[in-house]
């Protein structure tokens, strides 16, 4: 699958070799091939490369099983991967390091990702739906840019990811002492940017939750063609006043589900805890309401806001999602239920990088070795992404247990 795609040799495009090639041993595709098929076996150390030098399996994998008897045929150890890696901040020209001598191009890392997503399709699809989240990188030492986050309950980095469907668009290591949505203008300014230059005719619908409600992201999607966003908001008291007669419908129409089940209890229990706990266990009413909106300062014109409003056991809860899909288009519980509840698939996405492929693994000392790592575990998710695409698409039972194995 690999070499049928040239993944990791796309990859390894992206790395400048300073390395005298009469001395090479491993070429950089052949150590990125070993990193990855290493983490995708779960050895995700570099110091696991000791004992994987010697696999059998893996040497199959990279064609070098034929020279066994031959040094030639012996792996990469953890030195060598290691300094594909780790550069310490001190050199600062690789080209002329002794021994880092592997210069990785960061913005052609970035823009390979987007263009593989690019090429997994046969032909430019109807619309597409960009996910934006962030999630926490717990860190135990003494690590470059990272800092302690109340909201996370430690030392951390705070990556930001931009997924479509299952693919990576962005994986931007980002210190945790920052802006939720600090960079994500810039990302999707380059991803859409390069999205238009093969899918002119895509509608693209931006999604996140509240942490990117920002103006500068509304104002940049209302003003790109055939793109519209979907994003979670906070609740505020003019948006609950506003709402204040579908609140009272919402009580009133619990209060009336619950009120024969009140009666029944009251005939057949005396302990009021009992009756709390029935409670809940009828259903939540949920109404929705659309208005247009605009906050006193920060936005620049009105926007539709739709509201959902359930009320429960627990009381009421409110939900707010602000968006450019009109209302002529798509009425609000559709929109909230069908377009925005949707996003949360992309926390699955992250949950595979960090249990499945370990992508938390940022162990280095600098942010950039840091962010090469991040890189290195994603294009491992790449690749097996690829795997199940291609050779389990038919296979729905062989699928299901490959998920069930990851």
């Amino acid at each position: 699958m690999d070499k049928k795609l040239g993944i990791t040799e796309k990859f390894g495009n992206c790395f400048q070799d300073h390395r005298h090639q009469s001395y090479v041993d491993h070429s950089v595709h052949e150590l990125l091939a070993q990193r990855l098929y290493g983490i995708i076996l779960g050895y995700e150390d570099v110091n696991d490369h000791d004992k994987l030098s010697h696999d059998p399996a893996l040497k199959i994998a990279l064609e070098k099983l034929n020279e066994l008897e031959d040094k030639k045929g012996w792996l990469a150890g953890k030195s060598t991967i290691n300094r594909l890696e780790y550069c310490p901040e001190t050199i600062l020209d690789q080209k002329t390091s002794r021994y880092h001598k592997i210069e990785p191009n960061f913005e052609a890392i970035e823009k390979s990702f987007v263009e593989f997503c690019l090429e997994s399709y046969k032909k430019p699809p109807l619309s597409i739906i960009l996910d934006m989240d962030v999630t926490d990188d717990q860190v135990h030492g003494n690590q470059e840019g990272a800092f302690f986050n109340s909201y996370y309950h430690g030392v951390c980095y705070a990556p930001l990811y931009i997924f479509c469907g299952h693919h990576l668009l962005v994986a931007k290591l980002r210190s945790s002492n920052v802006d939720p949505a600090d960079g994500a203008l810039d990302k999707l300014q380059r991803i859409i940017g390069l999205i238009r230059e093969k899918w002119s005719e895509t509608h693209i619908l931006v999604r996140g939750d509240s942490a990117y409600a920002r103006e500068e992201i509304f104002y940049f999607c209302e003003n790109q063609p055939l793109v519209d966003y979907v994003i979670a908001m906070g609740t505020n008291g003019v948006l609950k006043l506003r709402a204040d007669d579908v609140i009272e419908k919402a009580k009133h129409e619990y209060e009336k589900k619950l009120a024969p089940i009140t009666e029944l209890m009251d005939s057949l229990f005396q302990k009021k805890e009992d009756l709390e706990e029935v409670k809940k266990l009828v259903p939540i009413s949920t109404w929705y309401r659309s208005i247009r909106y605009k906050t006193e300062k920060s936005w620049s014109c009105q926007r539709r806001v739709v509201t959902k409003v359930c009320y429960g056991s627990d009381g009421l809860k409110m939900r707010q999602v602000v968006t450019s899909l009109p209302a002529s288009k798509i009425p609000p519980s559709k929109l909230y239920t069908k377009k925005y509840c949707p996003r949360g698939e992309m926390e699955n996405r992250i949950k595979e990088q960090q249990l499945d492929f370990l992508a938390d693994r940022t162990s280095t000392q600098t942010f950039q070795s840091n962010q090469l790592r991040l890189w290195i575990h994603f294009w491992a998710y790449v690749l097996i992404n690829a795997f199940r695409q291609h050779c389990l698409k038919k296979l729905h039972w062989l699928k299901q247990l490959w998920e069930e194995y990851v």
